[in-house]
């Protein structure tokens, strides 16, 4: 068994706490809670991530156990992404982060503005 801290420099707890934390990470888990994705229908979905990033975000996912990755064997090929039992339980922390950010984005840009302005 892992000893967990995440204020432990080398501990894989927090690798996992910046993997769940991951922007990129956050908006795929949140998508996926519905029902599978197609690769294609995660970056239409997704505006502003590269290939080369949901590539690697959906790798990482699937490595620590968050994502499957099922592929069918038709022409042409179709892979498609869904959550995990585990990658299901972090629903409720992604969903209240999401919330959160609707909520308070009007103070945070007034928090912005005023910070920036302080010159």
């Amino acid at each position: 068994m892992v000893e967990a801290t995440v204020y432990a420099k080398d501990c894989p707890s927090r690798q996992l706490l910046d993997r769940i934390g991951d922007t990129w990470s956050v908006l795929t888990v949140a998508l996926l809670a519905d029902r599978p994705l197609r690769y294609t229908e995660l970056a239409h979905r997704i505006p502003g991530i590269s290939p080369k990033m949901l590539t690697q975000t959906l790798r990482a996912l699937e490595r620590d156990g968050l994502v499957t990755r099922t592929v069918y064997p038709v022409v042409p090929p179709r892979v498609d992404y869904a959550l995990t039992s585990l990658g299901r339980s972090l629903l409720g922390l992604v969903d209240a982060l999401q919330e959160w950010a609707e909520k308070h984005i009007t103070d945070v840009v007034e928090a912005r503005i005023a910070y920036d302005s302080r010159d």
